[in-house]
């Protein structure tokens, strides 16, 4: 039996943490989604949020964007409880789901412009214009939509994301559908935000996405949290395999079908 890891304390916030979760529960009628979630997420950061279909994960992300109120527990998101202080979270985030939320008619600067005049922006072709630039977008920004790859998409969905400036943002599954190339440009992109002080909470099925990205990984299954840390961390759950005298050091592939197959 491997140990469940989690580096964080069960009762206290971690320093730093920008996203608090204490005993998150969740049902749809006899369906328990989350059982109980316990997770901290450092600002600045990129934390990847693994599990199988069903295991909870946009349930989760959800409930900290408030879009969905939780059966028990508590969750604050850059200090504000969702429940009390939603409004507040909301001024605090943004969500990108797992479908770009594009207007195909309208260029990638109009998109851009428009969301900056929604949110009462002023100068929102400067804003759209420093978009374009930060994501690799200038060339197409005079293109309609219609016209964008999926990882274009992708990207000026994330860039729309940005407006206002959030300290955090949620991303579901942003590469589903995508191919290897367009995955790439996401992930460019997604390191990007935290380089430059975003904290950004990504929920993935890829196992190399989470290897690849993430600075902190847990593993959701069955409504829990049933490992989390850092990936050496993780791969050190696993004895190291040896052929011959050449060390073969676990995946985090090894480890979550290792983990997630003991919880059956």
């Amino acid at each position: 039996m491997l140990p469940c890891m989690n580096t964080s304390p069960a009762t206290d916030r971690a320093e730093g943490a920008v996203i608090h979760v204490r005993g998150l529960e969740k049902s749809y009628k006899e369906l328990k989604v989350l059982r109980g979630v316990d997770v901290d997420v450092a600002r600045g950061s990129i934390f990847a949020l693994l599990g199988s279909n069903g295991a909870g994960k946009t349930t989760l992300v959800r409930i900290l964007s408030t879009l969905l109120k939780a059966d028990g527990g508590r969750a604050e998101v850059n200090g504000f409880d969702v429940t009390t202080r939603a409004a507040d979270v909301r001024e605090s985030i943004s969500l990108t789901g797992q479908f770009a939320a594009v207007d195909e008619i309208l260029t990638g600067r109009e998109n851009l412009t428009l969301v900056a005049r929604l949110r009462h922006l002023k100068d929102a072709g400067p804003i759209a214009d420093r978009l374009l630039r930060r994501f690799s977008l200038t060339d197409a920004g005079g293109r309609r939509v219609a016209t964008y790859s999926g990882g274009m998409r992708r990207r000026l969905d994330i860039a729309m994301s940005l407006i206002g400036d959030p300290p955090v943002i949620f991303l579901d599954e942003p590469t589903t559908g995508l191919d290897p190339e367009a995955r790439l440009e996401v992930w460019s992109a997604v390191q990007e935000l935290a380089a430059g002080g975003t904290t950004v909470l990504l929920t993935t099925q890829y196992l190399d996405e989470a290897e690849h990205l993430a600075d902190r990984i847990a593993i959701l299954h069955e409504g829990r949290i049933i490992v989390n840390g850092t990936l050496a961390e993780l791969k050190r759950l696993l004895p190291p395999a040896k052929v011959e005298y050449v060390e073969k050091q676990p995946t985090l592939e090894d480890v979550f079908l290792s983990l997630v197959g003991e919880q059956r």
